[in-house]
């Protein structure tokens, strides 16, 4: 039997990290990506490049499976507004998630979220719609994870955190138990969360140390 086809909404460096982890976990055959108009006929890692954004409601006519594969540094706006337009469009948003992740079956992972390599998602707890879990990073027990979110590479996330919809946790942050973060938040790379953060707080990165 064939395997239901999968378009991707972007063509960046991501998308190339999503392609990998949705072959290895082997639902999908990817059908083509949407991209810039220069990347248009081009291919990312055999698959074509097939239109741009504005060609999406006639892609849609042919494919009723897609996920968004633009990446995400600091602002979610663009990953909303195409997540939008898909739920406009009626289409299925499938969860993603690696062979080689652990996604605790007593957890929750919303439509068109995708979890990637080595990322742990513990016991119960929820990640929300259109969100990367990124490589080797760890969702603890009992956190919610809001739509929209990021958490980055080989970030911690520890049990009973609530992070708010839109926002980005960077590479090796690492975020204490219990802890409220809230909305449209950016913690940067390596920053260690001890307190609550209010709606649109934006923590630099840590100083590196010379």
């Amino acid at each position: 039997m064939s395997k239901p086809l999968l378009l991707l909404l972007g063509a960046g460096g991501h998308a190339r990290a999503c392609i990998d982890v949705i072959e290895e976990e082997g639902r999908f055959e990817i059908a083509g990506l949407t991209g810039l108009p220069q990347e248009v006929g081009s291919k990312v890692m055999g698959y074509s490049v097939l239109g741009t954004d504005n060609d999406l409601a006639m892609l849609l006519l042919k494919y009723k499976h897609a996920i968004v594969s633009v990446g995400q540094i600091k602002s979610p706006a663009v990953r909303m507004t195409l997540f939008g337009k898909l739920a406009k469009s009626g289409c299925s948003q499938p969860k993603i998630a690696s062979p080689r992740a652990h996604v605790s079956r007593h957890a929750l992972i919303g439509a068109g979220s995708i979890i990637m390599h080595g990322a742990i998602v513990n016991a119960g707890a929820m990640v929300g719609q259109n969100c990367i879990i990124n490589s080797l990073a760890l969702v603890e027990h009992d956190t919610i994870i809001g739509d929209h979110c990021h958490v980055s590479t080989a970030a911690a996330i520890n049990s009973g955190v609530r992070v708010g919809s839109g926002t980005f946790i960077g590479s090796n942050a690492c975020v204490r138990q219990g802890i409220r973060i809230g909305d449209g938040c950016v913690i940067g790379m390596g920053q260690h969360v001890i307190t609550d953060c209010d709606a649109g707080v934006w923590i630099p990165p840590r100083k590196q140390i010379a």
